[in-house]
């Protein structure tokens, strides 16, 4: 996804998981926005990226 409509998206999300308690939408939401959102900046997604190559190492065992 292009660096703009991640962000944007993972706001959205994050909007939704406030709003968790209505039907559709959930708590769940959050966090993913978050990830999103982290993805687009430079520190955060070198974090991400190296926990995800633990998560696949650790699920190939």
């Amino acid at each position: 996804m292009p660096f703009g409509i991640r962000s944007v998206v993972g706001v959205l999300f994050m909007g939704g998981g406030i709003l968790g308690f209505l039907p559709i939408l959930g708590f769940w939401m959050f966090p993913l926005g978050i990830a999103f959102v982290a993805l687009d900046i430079p520190w955060t997604r070198h974090h991400i990226e190296a926990w995800m190559v633990k998560l696949k190492a650790k699920a190939a065992d």
